[in-house]
C-alpha cells in the first residue's frame, strides 16, 4: 500500500486558502450591494459657512461680505512700518564684558535675551543699568542696537 502524496498539514493549509478566498469573495460582494453608485459629487461635497463651519448645505449668497485683500493683516507689519516707539525695547543690562566687548540684555517686557555688541552702544553700559534698544535680526538670533541707558 502507497502512502498519499499530501500531508495532513497540506491539506489543511489548502483548506485554508480556499476559505480564506471564499470570505474575500463574499466581502467584494456585500461591498458590491452597498456601494452608493449614481450619487454623484454633490453627496460627496462639503461647505464652510460665515463662521467657518463644515456644513453640508451650500451658503447663502445674500450673506456674503466683501473683502477687500489689502485689508487682510496675516501677520504684524514689517519693522519697516512701526513708528519709532514701537520699535523701542526697554530691558536690564544682565552682562557685559568690557574686555570683550559684549554681553547681554533682558527685556522687561517680553524677558527674552538680547546680544549686545559694543559697536552698538551710544555710550558705556554696566551690568544693572536700565536701557532702551532696537531690535534687529542677527546672524545667530535677535541683536540689540542702538543702546542707550535711561535715567
Amino acid at each position: 500500500m502507497a502512502k498519499s502524496k499530501d500531508s495532513f498539514f497540506k491539506r489543511e493549509k489548502e483548506k485554508k486558502r480556499l476559505q480564506d478566498r471564499k470570505e474575500k469573495e463574499e466581502r467584494k460582494i456585500q461591498r458590491k450591494a452597498e456601494a452608493q453608485k449614481g450619487l454623484g459629487i454633490d453627496s460627496m461635497m462639503a461647505y464652510v459657512d460665515e463662521y467657518g463651519n463644515l456644513s453640508s448645505t451650500p451658503p447663502d449668497p445674500r450673506n456674503k461680505i466683501e473683502i477687500k485683500a489689502e485689508d487682510i493683516q496675516i501677520s504684524i507689519p514689517p519693522l519697516s512700518q512701526r513708528t519709532e516707539e514701537e520699535r523701542m525695547h526697554k530691558g536690564i543690562v544682565s552682562g557685559f564684558n568690557e574686555e570683550k566687548g559684549y554681553g547681554f540684555i533682558r527685556d522687561l517686557h517680553s524677558n527674552e535675551s538680547y546680544f549686545v555688541h559694543v559697536n552698538s552702544l551710544r555710550e558705556p553700559i554696566k551690568p544693572g543699568n536700565k536701557v532702551s534698544f532696537l531690535s534687529e535680526r542677527g546672524p545667530k538670533g535677535m541683536v540689540a542696537v542702538d543702546v542707550q541707558k535711561l535715567v
